[in-house]
């Protein structure tokens, strides 16, 4: 089986990560044999507040952009940056096909920053993500909140979640619908995806009234029940991500990730470069 396209690559011009690289990260896709790769770039568009304790432990490219109140904002994406090493690394790599994209986080409660982004830039892969959840006057990141039971945070987040899916935000991909189990804590009772069985249907059947596709992102393998969940609901496509913030990282997993969401009755598009379909 030929490996899909890796639909969500983060490089150095996302300012969440010291060790991205497009030029590396293309080196890494060719290695692989990837048909085609999409550096979807982080528009962060919420600020959230981190939590005191938290604070002294982030890493320093994080810390540099606290507030003396301790809410987070993340810069701004350089785009024509961006899109000038977009067009570098495609004269460098011909026999890769290389998609431009943005990973918008919370568009939904951002409509005209969102809107006008897109509306300024052609991208080519489009994800909509939900990283925050509200939390009194600020946000809080999902994966730094620590006061609250790892179930309901998750039953919190695929709230958002769904009120992401519902909403007319302009995104083809919803990223990471699992994003919240990557904190869940590794003492205690394990995640059971089956646990939250109706939370999962309730948002998957939202995303395939709205037409958009769901990512099988690899950074933490998806559960197969998901994916299982998402073809019994009519979902029509797939896309993989790799969310790689670093060139090692691209493609991760995703031998094993193709094989399972074929096993729960999706195929490869027309071309590599498609989307998977049921």
């Amino acid at each position: 089986m030929s490996l899909p396209t890796d639909g969500h690559v983060h490089t150095e011009w996302s300012w969440d990560t010291i060790t991205g690289s497009m030029r590396g990260s293309c080196e890494r896709a060719v290695e692989l044999g990837l048909p085609s790769v999409a550096f979807t770039e982080h528009a962060d568009l919420t600020p959230w507040l981190v939590p005191e304790p938290v604070r002294p432990l982030l890493p320093d490219h994080f810390r540099v952009r606290l507030r003396p109140d301790g809410v987070l904002e993340a810069p701004e994406l350089d785009v024509a940056g961006y899109l000038a090493c977009i067009e570098d690394c495609r004269a460098r790599f011909p026999e890769l096909r290389i998609l431009s994209g943005v990973e918008l986080s919370e568009p939904h409660w951002h409509r005209p920053r969102a809107d006008a982004l897109l509306a300024a830039h052609d991208f080519d892969r489009v994800l909509g993500s939900v990283h925050s959840l509200p939390g009194g006057e600020h946000h809080h990141e999902v994966t730094l909140v620590s006061d609250r039971p790892p179930d309901e945070l998750l039953r919190a987040y695929l709230g958002e979640v769904l009120g992401l899916v519902e909403s007319t935000a302009d995104f083809a991909v919803l990223a990471h619908i699992d994003y919240a189990v990557r904190s869940w804590p590794g003492e205690g009772p394990p995640f059971v995806a089956a646990e939250f069985e109706e939370e999962f249907r309730t948002v998957l059947r939202a995303l395939r009234a709205s037409g958009r596709a769901l990512e099988v992102n690899t950074k933490v393998p998806l559960p197969g029940e998901v994916i299982r969940w998402w073809f019994e609901v009519g979902g029509e496509a797939v896309a993989f991500g790799s969310d790689a913030h670093e060139p090692g990282l691209v493609g991760h997993g995703f031998e094993e990730a193709a094989a399972l969401v074929e096993s729960c009755g999706f195929r490869p598009g027309r071309t590599p470069h498609d989307f998977w379909r049921r």
